[in-house]
């Protein structure tokens, strides 16, 4: 039914075509640890890992913690190996830790590198010097060919609808752009929440659905509680789409704009201390206001990660089902 690719390795034998997206602050150890035991490839930002005075590097102690305990699992169970990790560099020049952070990964011999705002040749490099592949994140099929002229391996193609800094495109028009010239690995974001999702990223032409927002609302997530709740609670009407945050159009759940004193109906084209709710400081969007996908309809509850790619597996069989029945 679906064209074969040949994948790199690092890419196959996957419980599900499904890559967890690295969540600013809410990926952490834990988290990326029960993604790949349960078969998918978990993955967190580098900038996650923050550093305490006078503490250990945690980018160290992280792929420490996920080496050494994907290393026990697979010794304990050869017959059901966890998936490979990777791990998300901002490469944008902004970030002052890059350069040191590579160094670590590549000592690391981090399997997967996905890079985001902006296409490095030396940060591709870095990952095939110790074996890994590296994946960039495109909004546009302009970007994509950048990406992959820089020695991007493959593609994260991030359409409308996806959490945090989603592109605006329709995943129809940017799968089939993309595909007219590339063969490599190809991922599609954007409310990628459910198994028939799953199947239609793969239909379009891609080779891994993004999975985000439903790993916001599990045990492991390293979310505030009134984050995951939300995300139950809420669906695709209450995910608003602004720059004003960060200078960049992302969406965030309305919920957690209101509960910081500002209406998201109403929101200031710019930030100006007057409009601010009284003895309120202005949020910071990495800590104040939260992220989600148009994808948030199909959380139900919060429970672990496991249960998010049992869910996934039961719903992608029935809707492979569906199509063959269609056929």
């Amino acid at each position: 039914m679906l064209k074969a690719r040949t994948l790199p390795p690092v890419l196959q034998n996957l419980r599900l075509p499904a890559v967890a997206a690295p969540l600013f602050i809410v990926s952490c150890p834990e988290l990326v640890i029960a993604q790949c035991k349960a078969g998918i490839i978990g993955s967190f930002p580098a900038l996650n890992a923050r550093d305490e005075p006078d503490g250990p590097v945690m980018l160290e102690v992280w792929l420490r913690q996920i080496t050494e305990e994907l290393d026990r699992h697979n010794q304990a169970n050869p017959d059901r190996p966890a998936a490979p990790f990777a791990v998300n560099q901002i490469v944008h020049r902004s970030n002052e830790k890059l350069e040191r952070d590579i160094e670590i990964c590549a000592r690391w011999k981090v399997p997967i590198w996905i890079t985001s705002m902006g296409a490095r040749v030396e940060v591709n490099e870095a990952a095939h010097s110790c074996g890994g592949i590296a994946l960039h994140d495109v909004i546009n099929n302009t970007y994509a060919k950048k990406a992959v002229q820089k020695g991007a391996d493959g593609l994260i193609a991030v359409a409308a609808g996806a959490g945090g800094h989603g592109g605006p495109q329709s995943p129809f028009a940017l799968v089939r752009e993309i595909r007219e010239w590339f063969d490599g690995p190809l991922m599609l974001a954007g409310a990628v929440s459910t198994g028939e999702a799953l199947l239609a990223a793969r239909i379009l032409g891609a080779d891994f659905g993004y999975v985000g927002s439903p790993f916001v609302a599990t045990d492991e997530a390293n979310a505030d509680q009134v984050y995951k709740d939300m995300m139950v609670a809420g669906s695709a009407e209450d995910v608003l789409t602004s720059s004003l945050f960060t200078g960049h159009p992302a969406n965030y759940l309305k919920s957690s704009i209101v509960r910081v004193g500002l209406d998201p109906d109403h929101l200031p084209p710019e930030w100006d201390v007057s409009v601010m709710p009284d003895n309120s400081p202005v949020p910071k969007a990495w800590r104040d206001i939260w992220g989600a996908g148009q994808g948030i309809g199909s959380i139900k509850s919060v429970g672990p990660a496991s249960a998010v790619v049992d869910r996934l597996e039961r719903e992608y069989q029935e809707a492979c089902a569906r199509a063959r029945e269609m056929i």
